[in-house]
């Protein structure tokens, strides 16, 4: 409620270095310490602030954190008050596209800085929200937000997934729990024509990955005969495929209570041609390459390899490995469904490892697909960080 009262009187303001409001202008809603040339005015942590260019120019409103090396997060380019209105407007507009998108359901309600909520992330799964804050400025106003989502969608339960280890950057400890409502145990959602079972209180993230949806829907064309996915989390690929007419899937994680997740879907579904292997995918794939065996369709999603820039190098390396290791199951004829998760390796970055990995296993590949996140997952321009997941369908020869 402090950066509410701080609205009412002059803000502290952030001048930044000539030529830094450049890509503020450009769509960008981060500043970065070193873009700082210095702060008038006396700042709270997570509290707001106005930022100038250097030629004493308004670039626009935002929260400050001086632990943070983003220093501020700009919520808007006016001068406006930022309070409960604002959020309601920014929420009311963040909902009525996911309603036109068609996916309601189960969709990501707020995508952070694409929607002008930076640290903010919303997900709707049937009457369930589930919300994640991940920088200090937003999580002050985290008792407000709670109330807009009531107000405009009247859940059932708004639960916390605030278990991210990139909070305690921000000052913020590591937490879950229920927000509002009661505790929502499993929830069923539908997908593609499927029913699916999740977990929002202990899965990965929110609890289920609705930025594939579109992608595993683009599956049915290259569903047939034998599929191995690998990184299967709770059977998103695995279920569609299976769906879509293949004969076998062999769904692979190194997670036991992902596994069961999965099981408890084919269940849900009727499908009976699923079967769930805990492994290490790299060693599995090692294995399943000496023993030759062949696939009509094999799919990598594995988790973000390069969490940050300076782990790119390394992460590289790791997505060429299972690619190529891949690429050496699927039959003549056969396809490959590979994707990332991670914004540093960039989509050109991506398919020059594609192009290494084939080059390498010596086999003719064409892309038929190159795919991105879902609609609900929008790519602000400027915030390049928004355009994380690539997915890209090849057949192999």
């Amino acid at each position: 409620m402090l950066n509410t009262m701080e609205n009412s009187g002059t803000l502290p303001v952030v001048s930044l270095k000539p030529g830094e409001e450049k890509d503020l202008r450009m769509g960008r809603l981060w500043v970065f310490d070193n873009e700082i040339a210095g702060i008038k005015g006396e700042v709270s942590q997570g509290g707001l602030v106005d930022i100038f260019s250097a030629r004493d120019v308004f670039v626009g409103r935002g929260f400050c954190n001086m632990r943070s090396r983003i220093r501020v997060r700009l919520l808007t380019r006016k001068r406006e008050e930022i309070d409960r209105a604002f959020f309601l407007r920014r929420l009311s507009r963040a909902i009525d596209l996911r309603r036109r998108l068609g996916h309601f359901g189960a969709c990501r309600l707020v995508f952070g800085e694409a929607d002008g909520l930076p640290g903010l992330t919303v997900d709707k799964f049937d009457d369930v929200l589930v919300m994640q804050i991940a920088a200090l400025g937003m999580a002050l106003f985290q008792d407000t937000i709670v109330d807009c989502l009531v107000e405009l969608l009247h859940p059932r339960a708004i639960y916390e997934r605030d278990d991210l280890p990139t909070r305690e950057k921000e000052g913020l400890p590591q937490q879950k729990g229920v927000l509002y409502g009661e505790a929502p145990g499993l929830v069923e959602i539908a997908e593609n024509g499927l029913r699916m079972l999740v977990d929002v209180e202990n899965g990965q993230k929110t609890g289920y990955f609705l930025d594939q949806r579109e992608n595993r829907a683009a599956l049915a064309p290259f569903s047939h005969g034998r599929v191995l996915d690998c990184f299967c989390h709770t059977g998103g690929f695995a279920l569609h495929a299976a769906q879509y007419g293949a004969d076998s899937v062999e769904a692979v994680d190194i997670s036991a209570s992902a596994l069961e997740m999965v099981r408890k879907n084919a269940a849900l579904n009727g499908l009976t041609n699923i079967t769930a292997t805990e492994a290490n995918v790299f060693d599995l794939l090692k294995t399943y390459q000496q023993e030759k065996r062949q696939y009509d369709l094999v799919i990598l999603d594995p988790p973000a390899f390069a969490k940050s820039k300076s782990a790119l190098k390394s992460a590289a390396r790791g997505y060429k490995e299972i690619n190529l290791r891949g690429m050496t199951l699927v039959r003549p004829g056969g396809f490959l469904v590979t994707c990332s998760c991670s914004h540093f390796m960039t989509p050109l970055l991506f398919l020059d490892m594609i192009k290494r990995a084939v080059a390498d296993v010596g086999k003719t590949a064409r892309i038929l697909e190159i795919r991105y996140q879902a609609k609900d997952h929008p790519i602000g321009m400027g915030a390049d960080e928004s355009l994380y997941l690539k997915c890209v369908i090849l057949q192999l020869d």
